[in-house]
This record gives C-alpha cells, structure tokens and sequence, in this order.
C-alpha cells in the first residue's frame, strides 16, 4: 500500500554517499534537496556543502538544486555552490525534476536523487523514474507541518524495513 513512498535507499547522511560508486555505476547528474538534506533547515551553505559540491564536479557530476523554497532562499544557498537551481519546484510534482534533469542534460537512467522527506522528494523521484536515496534530517526540530508529516513518515518507514528484512530473510 505505502510502496510508492519507499525510498530505493536509505542513509543516515548526504555526506556518506559513495559518489565515486555512483560515478562508476553511470550516473551523471544528481539532484539535492537543501533544508535537512544537505544543512540544517534555512542555513547557508557551510563547508561541509561547498566542499561536497567541489568534490562532485571533479568527479564529474552535474548538480542541480531542486526545492519547494522560494527564489530567495535557492539563490542564497547556491551562492557558495555554483549548481543549477529549480526553486518553487512543487515536489512531488514531476515538472521541477523533469528541468533539473533538462538543464543538467541528463535523464531518469543517469540521474540520482538525494532528500530527507517521503511525501515530496521520495515520491516525487519516484514517479519521474528516478533512483532516489533518502537521508536523515539533519535537525530534528521542524516547523509543525513537517513534523506531521513525519510521523506519517515512521509508520511507511517502519513497514519499509519490516518488508525489507522479510525480503532479506527469504533470499538467505
């Protein structure tokens, strides 16, 4: 019932992503949600973020911004980064990730996705076809709607790795 929500992957950080492996595999592109995915919710790019932008562009990646936050707030985190941007993406809807990947010159075959929320990232990359990784928030303290929807969350999370071990436990 809650599979189109299940994330292809899960970590605990963007920042322990193997993206030479990915590299390797044929991926090209990568998209990024910003707020808990990449720093805390509203704060700038910090070293942490600008040094994983540089990394990806000497590996050889294209990056791409993709968030439901206004211009103001993309612009500003990109300064430090350089990437392309898509601002009022309206995530989960296709159109946002669907110009990342046209401005990025990539596709649903060699294009990632990286985000921290179900409702909007996860299942908006899933219904473009893209791989998609989900990440931990960063900050466990949110504004109220998203903490909602969090709760939401850990219910489809839990039935993820409840059919993710019974899958586990078939194949041993």
């Amino acid at each position: 019932m809650f599979e189109k929500f299940f994330p292809d992957e899960t970590v605990s950080s963007t920042y322990e992503i193997d993206f030479e492996d990915l590299y390797e595999e044929g991926y090209r592109g990568i998209l990024f949600d910003i707020d808990n995915t990449l720093v805390e919710h509203g704060m700038e790019a910090n070293e942490q973020a600008v040094g994983l932008f540089e990394r990806l562009r000497r590996i050889g990646f294209e990056c791409c911004l993709i968030s439901n936050n206004k211009k103001q707030r993309v612009s500003s985190f990109n300064e430090k980064i350089g990437a392309h941007m898509i601002f009022n993406a309206h995530k989960p809807g296709k159109k946002g990730y669907l110009d990342a990947m046209k401005r990025m010159g990539t596709n649903k075959d060699n294009t990632i996705f990286v985000g921290d929320q179900l409702f909007t990232d996860i299942w908006g990359a899933k219904r473009c076809k893209i791989r998609n990784i989900l990440v931990k928030p960063i900050n466990k303290r949110e504004e109220i709607q998203i903490v909602i929807k969090r709760r939401l969350e850990k219910i489809i999370l839990w039935e993820y790795q409840f059919k993710r071990k019974s899958r586990k436990a078939k194949e041993n």
